[in-house]
């Protein structure tokens, strides 16, 4: 199949992108699963944008730089930032639904955020800004979505204008044929999300296991900050909650954490107790948990009207509700989850990568817009605020591209089926384990150890599966969950200090000089570096 643009992933940045592109080109957007399966359709919060005359470019530049933890590069985070109100407008006039008030807009406040500034359609943001999209794309003629198709490999060609290679489409498992298909494409997008999934307990769905940073690595592309995990600090804690996010806006408006006796901690911790960033809190949780050996902690909002809570919380009150939590009267139970990768792959304002025709937005890619630590709702601004930019890039570019050579077929015939799934299984539960353990919250020069020594086993016996058995959804999430593992742990073990989300009791000091850390391919691209590594520092 040929088309002008393959655009894999069909969340907010995939979709926001394909809709920004001119409407003579081709484009394919592959979503693994159905459309509502991804990160975007669960955001609860919002997207944060300068949107109130009470608030600043300024003030939201600085904010975003501080909860970073001098690892932002203030030119990414200016070109969002200024951008911000135009994805927000752009949104509008696809018919995002948010949420209004008398005076206009009805703007809340999260962690990390000096002014309210966080717009958001009640508390499912993602699920209407999702919406929108997909209906948009769905009556676009010249865009076609493919569900349940995952890419397994990027293929690329050598280059002879610019001498060295160039991505030219995928390989992607079609999971209701059983087979895998060959998609070539003038421009490749990776808008893969991110790679929660890589441990144990996570808010994630099921498809965040670091497809397109683990592709982009294989085909030569650069990786940065992988350490640099967010655990939000309130995930439902329930045998039967799987994965549920307890929003941060309750916290914006008012809810406290409480110990099992009803006592208040988070003063104790910040300032801004519960209005903290995001890494403080988590390792506050996790640090009155383990002091208690208590299972869980609770945020209580109780003290709000039930009115209010109805109007600002529908989905959150209901969810707790199937579980027997009526929060207008009782703290929710939460633990941290992995939520939020903040490295991943080196781009460019354009969302350029080091391979030629690959781009990447969203969660997948490595703006230097967080830095050492997201701040509440700007990913879903950073998504929107790249998608437009790779899009008008592309657009100017795309017309002077040649036509990709045809890659070869996917060869099966060296593989049979798998009577060992079992083993696949396994593997999965023990990576998503020891990372937890041993890569999680808090982390050791000894644990960073004993997570690399099992990698390393954990790899050979994945290619082993991957040389002899059939392909399946599994074995290729499996395969790239293995590989981001590698590339966290790599990362972690290069940081010798605790910055933002990094974390280490062997290095308990932030050192003088914030460094970016950057792993480079074996088989690296070859393309003109990007993206400085000194560039941008506060």
């Amino acid at each position: 199949m040929k088309f002008d643009v393959l655009v894999i992933g069909s969340g907010a940045a995939g979709l926001s992108l394909a809709l920004s592109l001119p409407k003579h080109l081709q484009i394919a957007v592959l979503s693994k699963g159905e459309l509502k399966e991804g990160s975007t359709w669960y955001a609860q919060g919002g997207i944060a944008a300068v949107l109130d005359d009470a608030d600043s470019i300024e003030a939201h530049v600085e904010d975003t730089l501080a909860a970073g933890g001098g690892l932002c590069h203030r030119d990414a985070v200016e070109f969002t930032v200024k951008n911000s109100k135009a994805a927000i407008d752009w949104l509008i006039d696809l018919g995002v639904d948010f949420t209004r008030e008398q005076q206009g807009y009805h703007l809340t406040r999260e962690g990390g955020h000096s002014h309210r500034r966080i717009i958001h359609s009640a508390d499912a943001t993602g699920k209407a800004v999702h919406t929108s999209l997909a209906d948009a794309a769905h009556a676009s003629t010249n865009i076609e979505v493919f569900t349940n198709h995952l890419a397994v490999n990027l293929c690329r060609e050598a280059d002879p204008i610019e001498h060295n290679y160039r991505c030219t489409g995928a390989y992607v498992f079609n999971r209701e044929r059983d087979e895998v298909e060959l998609f070539s494409a003038k421009i490749v997008v990776l808008a893969t999300g991110g790679a929660s999934k890589v441990y144990l307990y996570t808010s994630n769905p099921d498809g965040a296991s670091g497809d397109g940073i683990a592709m982009a690595w294989r085909a030569g592309c650069r990786v940065a900050n992988m350490e640099f995990n967010q655990f939000h600090p309130t995930c439902l804690y329930h045998p039967n909650a799987k994965s549920y996010l307890v929003t941060e806006a309750l916290r914006g408006e008012g809810a406290k954490l409480r110990l099992p006796d009803g006592s208040r901690f988070m003063h104790r911790f910040h300032e801004r107790a519960e209005l903290a960033p995001r890494d403080v809190v988590a390792r506050a949780i996790d640090h009155e948990m383990k002091r208690l050996g208590s299972d869980c902690v609770y945020l209580d909002i109780s003290h709000k009207p039930r009115a209010f809570l109805e109007q600002h919380f529908p989905t959150a009150m209901s969810r707790c509700a199937q579980f027997g939590i009526d929060i207008a009267s009782e703290g929710i139970p939460v633990v941290p989850a992995a939520h939020y990768t903040c490295g991943g792959i080196m781009v460019d304002h354009r969302g350029a990568t080091d391979l030629n025709c690959l781009y990447a937005i969203g969660e997948c890619s490595f703006t230097g817009l967080h830095g050492a630590n997201r701040m509440a709702s700007n990913s879903l601004l950073e998504c929107i605020v790249y998608a437009h930019s790779a899009a008008r890039d592309i657009a100017a570019r795309i017309d002077t591209l040649p036509e990709p050579q045809t890659a070869p077929a996917w060869d099966a015939s060296r593989v049979t089926d798998s009577d060992e799934d079992v083993v696949i299984s396994h593997n999965w539960d023990e990576l998503r384990r020891f990372m937890w353990d041993y890569v999680g919250i808090v982390r050791t020069h000894k644990r960073l150890e004993r997570a690399t020594h099992r990698i390393k086993l954990l790899q050979k016996e994945i290619e082993e599966y991957y040389s002899h058995y059939k392909v399946s959804n599994d074995l290729i999430e499996l395969r790239n969950l293995a590989m981001v593992a590698e590339l966290i742990i790599r990362s972690a073990s290069l940081r010798q200090e605790s910055r933002g989300l990094h974390y280490s009791l062997d290095y308990p000091e932030a050192t003088a000089v914030a460094k970016d850390t950057v792993i480079v391919p074996p088989n690296f691209a070859g393309q003109q570096v990007i993206v400085a590594i000194d560039k941008g520092r506060r």
